[in-house]
């Protein structure tokens, strides 16, 4: 079957542009270039939102911890264009593979009571 074929093809040139090798469990992908995002590898997590504004506010956001699992030699895969973080949104079990494009993210984003570096 080619479209099968074409799928797995497309999907190692994924994993090649990321440097990302899959091992032991498969994770899915899913797309959140739409996003503004920021990462904070030191505590953990990704947090992103549809607008700047929400991203800052404090509430309008969502969040999802850095996935870290022994068979994986890193959890944050950078690339030029955009970057992959295997993430746990601890919600029904879900892991992924979240992909962010890099002219959205963001390096700090101050939030009620405290900045987030």
């Amino acid at each position: 079957m080619k479209l099968l074929t074409n799928y797995f093809a497309l999907q190692k040139k994924i994993y090649d542009h990321f440097g990302y090798i899959e091992d032991w469990v498969v994770i899915p992908l899913n797309d959140q270039r739409e996003m503004f995002w920021i990462l904070n590898e030191k505590a953990g997590f990704v947090r992103y939102s549809e607008t700047e504004e929400q991203l800052g506010s404090g509430v309008a956001y969502y969040e999802a911890e850095i996935y870290k699992q022994r068979f994986l030699s890193k959890w944050v895969y950078p690339a030029d264009d955009c970057t992959m973080i295997c993430v746990d949104t601890h919600s029904d079990g879900n892991k992924f593979l979240m992909i962010f494009d890099n002219s959205k993210k963001r390096t700090s984003a101050t939030m009620p009571g405290k900045t987030m570096v």
